[in-house]
């Protein structure tokens, strides 16, 4: 299966996510079954191998990476 879970500062808000879209409003998700949630906040990463998407909080900043600078 292909579905994710998804994750606001580090605290599960939904899983079975199939569909991941930036929104004016925030990040729109959708599962598998067709419940949509719209976060505001901004995507931060995403896990294929963990089947995970990360959001962070509207307004917090990204954390620059080391392994990102290269």
């Amino acid at each position: 299966m292909c579905q994710a879970t998804a994750y606001l500062d580090g605290e599960k808000i939904m899983e079975d996510v199939i569909w991941v879209q930036p929104t004016a409003d925030g990040i729109l998700l959708r599962t598998l079954f067709g419940e949509a949630m719209v976060v505001a906040g901004t995507l931060q990463g995403v896990d294929l191998l963990k089947h995970r998407v990360l959001l962070a909080p509207e307004g917090v900043q990204q954390e620059e990476r080391r392994e990102d600078k290269a």
